[in-house]
């Protein structure tokens, strides 16, 4: 993935977020990794808005997303990105433990990237987390900015 890509980890359990973060690192993926506990949160990081830390339109973003947050849930997070015309380019995975069909087919429909469930065991819980971190670290993993042109 180009090594300047923002991670962006939308996830109210602060432990899931620990986990998935210190997999990523132990996966050589070095990238800047902002957190965000509910959904406003990083609506507000998006969006420019309240008073957290605030999207760099030249900078590149990839978003990890949990579905049930509180304020406002992913779904609802990944409808307003993905209809936004300059927020629709930034890959959004979603990383939850909703294995329901309906709900994976839904996310997939309204643009999400990638869809992983996370285990309710630990031990595949990290797996699935190290999987992850291995397939953001490859070479031909490139985000463009949020300011690009490209489709």
């Amino acid at each position: 993935m180009k090594k300047n890509a923002v991670i962006l980890i939308a996830e109210d359990d602060r432990g899931h977020f620990e986990l998935v973060k210190r997999n990523l690192w132990l996966n050589y993926v070095n990238n800047e990794i902002l957190h965000f506990k509910d959904g406003q949160d990083i609506l507000d990081f998006l969006y420019q808005t309240g008073s957290g830390p605030k999207r760099e339109d030249s900078e590149s973003y990839i978003l990890l997303l949990d579905i049930r947050m509180p304020k406002v849930d992913g779904r609802e997070v990944l409808k307003q990105i993905k209809e936004d015309p300059q927020l629709r380019k930034i890959p959004v995975i979603m990383l939850t433990t909703t294995s329901e069909a309906q709900e994976i087919n839904q996310c997939y429909e309204m643009g999400c990237s990638f869809y992983m469930v996370k285990p309710v065991n630990y031990n595949k819980f990290m797996e699935a987390v190290e999987s992850l971190g291995v397939f953001l670290s490859l070479e031909g993993v490139h985000v463009s900015p949020v300011n690009s042109n490209a489709n």
